[in-house]
This record gives structure tokens, sequence and C-alpha cells, in this order.
């Protein structure tokens, strides 16, 4: 059995140890963990970069091991040994800020921030939001509906810990969990040449007009998918949401094309639809949960992934 002197010994050295490190420093490295390089942890955290680089060179040095991989050009990436430093270093801060609020009600907890694609919140959303609250009920969720470009900056600026939209310009510095993959749909009125088949292809509908989103990305991502096919269509309309994407083809001003597709037959203002499927493959896009930084996620928004991976089971 252990004497008490030793035991005091070895805690003091363990503390020493630690008291070298301050939070701050952890809290550094876990954000350059989080966000895969120092300029984006630096604009997370409003620190500047040296200041991260300083911390992170006094940290490996202390340690006696690197934490990141680092090439030029390409996101740092963590080392075995950094991937357990920050698991560690994190179920730090997070007792260390339950010791800062023990006069608070609840678990102490950060609000969860998320993110959801236009089109996508209508039909995801309110199921998200159900299985965080049942899953994590101490924890409070906020939400923002948002367009590809206000997810990723919202992303990457640390605004949001997750975001629910499709995998479209997210670089390497994103890590993506897929939820299910999507295929588009050629929406239009019963009158319509098409409307007798079941299913449509890029190659059938660059022969008539079409009516696309006006989100910038999403609509370039759609003509994309027809040039890539050596096709060159045209764009009667681009409409600011879905529902007037889908009132234009009810009247007859050309095919909507969405990957969003209520099951409804029939337009806001009364008038009949038909949904068909855009059966190329090239046109399938994945779902995904993305969040910025390639490192290990903060336990609590480690848990919000895994409870989302349910979303399609």
């Amino acid at each position: 059995m252990t004497e008490p002197s030793v035991q005091i010994i070895s805690f003091k050295a363990s503390l020493n140890f630690m008291l070298y490190l301050s939070l701050r420093q952890y809290e550094y490295v876990c954000s350059i963990g989080q966000h895969g390089s120092l300029s984006a942890a630096a604009q997370h955290l409003n620190v500047s970069q040296p200041a991260l680089s300083n911390a992170l060179t006094r940290v490996e040095s202390r340690l006696g091991y690197p934490l990141f991989a680092r090439k030029r050009g390409s996101a740092m990436t963590l080392t075995p040994q950094g991937r357990s430093f920050i698991e560690q270093a994190e179920s730090l801060l997070v007792n260390a800020a339950r010791l800062e609020n023990t006069d608070q009600t609840g678990s102490g907890k950060a609000q969860l921030r998320l993110g959801c694609f236009v089109d996508l919140a209508p039909f995801l959303l309110a199921r998200t939001l159900h299985l965080l609250h049942d899953a994590m009920p101490d924890v409070p969720v906020s939400y923002r509906v948002d367009g590809f470009e206000g997810l990723i900056s919202g992303l990457i600026d640390g605004q949001l810990d997750l975001a629910l939209t499709y995998g479209l310009s997210m670089d390497a510095t994103f890590t993506r969990h897929i939820l299910f993959t999507s295929t588009p749909n050629a929406i239009l009125s019963p009158d319509h040449p098409l409307a007798h088949a079941r299913t449509v292809s890029l190659q059938d509908l660059a022969a008539h007009k079409l009516i696309l989103s006006n989100e910038g990305l999403s609509a370039q991502h759609m003509l994309g998918l027809f040039r890539q096919a050596g096709l060159n269509p045209k764009v009667a309309h681009r409409a600011a949401t879905l529902e007037i994407q889908r009132s234009l083809a009810a009247h007859g001003e050309g095919v909507a094309i969405s990957y969003a597709s209520p099951p409804m037959d029939i337009s806001y203002d009364g008038m009949p639809l038909l949904s068909l499927p855009v059966s190329n493959p090239i046109a399938a896009e994945p779902v995904v949960l993305a969040r910025h930084g390639t490192g290990p996620a903060d336990s609590q928004t480690a848990s919000a992934e895994r409870v989302l991976n349910q979303l399609m089971t």
C-alpha cells in the first residue's frame, strides 16, 4: 500500500504539471483541434494567430510530443497522442466551467447552436429539435435557418456548432456525417408534356424552361449538373422560395427542380402539381450533419452528433 507521504508527493508533481499549462492554453489547443487551423481557431476565439501558435508550442514542448501533423497548404490534423490529449483537455475544461457555475441551476452547459438549410428545415428541423430535447434535456438548443453561405460562415465563425445541410462547397476543414442521400425532383403541371413520364432525365429537362432557386450555390449546383451532361438549359425563373417555385410550375411557367419535395399534389394557391424523380445518378446529393474542424468535437457537440445520426433510422 502506498504511504500517504508518497501520495502527496505524487499529487504535487501532477499539480505542478497542470499549473505549468493554463486553462487558457488548454482552450487554445482544443480550439485548434476543433477548427482544423490556426486562422479559424483565432477567428473563433478572437485572438491573434501568434498567441495560438505560442500556446501550442509551449504545450507541445511541455508534453514532449507533437499534437498536430503540419503540412503546408493542408489543414492541421491531430496525431494519435494529440487526439487523446484533447479529449482529456476538453473534459478538464468542462469540469472547470462547472466549478465556475455551481451557483447556477441545471448542468451549467453551454447552449447548443444548430443551423439548418432553409429547404431542409420544414422536413428535418422539428424532428431534430425533438431528438435533442429528449436525449439532452439539460442542454438549451437554439437554431438558425439559413442558406448555404450563411451556414458555412456561421460554422467557421463559431456562431453555429452543427448544421444540417447539403455537402456543397465544404472543404477538408469540415467534418461531415452523411445522414442520407437526396434525389432532386422535377415539379410540373399535369398539363406539361413530360407529365406522362414516371421519371425524367436531365436530358429531358434541358428541352424545357426551368424554374430554379435564387439561392446562389443551389442554382450553381443544379446548372453544373446539366453542364456535366453537356447540356445548356434555359432558366425562365429564379424563385426565392420552394413554394414560389411550385406555384410557378403549377401555372405552366416551366419545370421547377428541387431536392425538397413536400408530399402534396397542389400548390399554395390550389393548383395541381406532379413531382417526378430525376433519374441521373450524378444528381444524387448527400444531406450531411456538419461542423467546422477536423479534430474531436467537444463532449456536448459530440453527444449531439451521436443523437442526430438517428435522423434517418
